[in-house]
């Protein structure tokens, strides 16, 4: 979801969405072909155990050390972009707006600081490796090292997105306008095909 186009210092906010969501956008797709892979890989996993009783011995550890690994970190920037994170909204439209601004980017600010430290931290885990070419001990050795880089990208991506969201929201407690988008609103009625008591 983007934020609604305004004047002066939104155009640049908008901007800078747009280019970060071109980036999410890439890193989830990449994110849905390691899930396509993997379930891939389980069921050939499975059908070579039952059927000729000859399990991949590799699966386990790429899909554990790489594959899942991608799902994850590539898929949280682009969840946070379009506000698929699991957010408590109790208060949110009983509160004036510049306080929920002021909120918004209390609570991003935290984020960004957690994620800036794991980005940090990937960081160097990543460099150790490489230089290390560190390998696992199984059937297969796989490099760490690119785990590593796929946590960073994700963190740092993510890091980015919640910087973002704390400047759009800390500007909108002094303007008029909403400079970044707000969360959406909670989902209170039925979907079409539910029981309703």
């Amino acid at each position: 979801m983007e934020p609604p186009k305004k004047r002066g210092g939104a155009r640049g906010l908008l901007a800078v969405s747009r280019g970060l969501a071109v980036l999410e956008t890439g890193f989830a797709a990449l994110a849905c072909v390691a899930l396509a892979v993997i379930m891939l890989i389980v069921v050939v996993d499975v059908a070579m155990r039952y059927a000729l009783s000859m399990p991949l011995g590799w699966s386990y550890d790429l899909i554990g050390l790489y594959l899942v690994v991608t799902v994850f970190f590539l898929m949280l920037p682009d969840t946070l972009h379009h506000h698929g994170h699991v957010a408590i909204d109790l208060f949110q439209n009983i509160l004036p707006r510049r306080v929920r601004h002021l909120g918004q980017a209390v609570g991003y600010a935290a984020g960004a600081v957690v994620m800036a430290l794991i980005a940090f931290e990937a960081w160097g885990r990543f460099q150790s490796a490489y230089a290390g070419q560190d390998r696992i001990a199984a059937l297969v050795p796989w490099l760490t090292w690119p785990a590593y880089l796929v946590v960073l990208i994700g963190t740092a991506l993510l890091t980015l997105r919640l910087i973002y969201r704390v400047v759009g929201h800390a500007f909108s407690i002094f303007s008029r306008h909403d400079l970044v988008e707000m969360p959406p609103p909670p989902e209170t009625t039925a979907l079409q095909g539910e029981d309703v008591l």
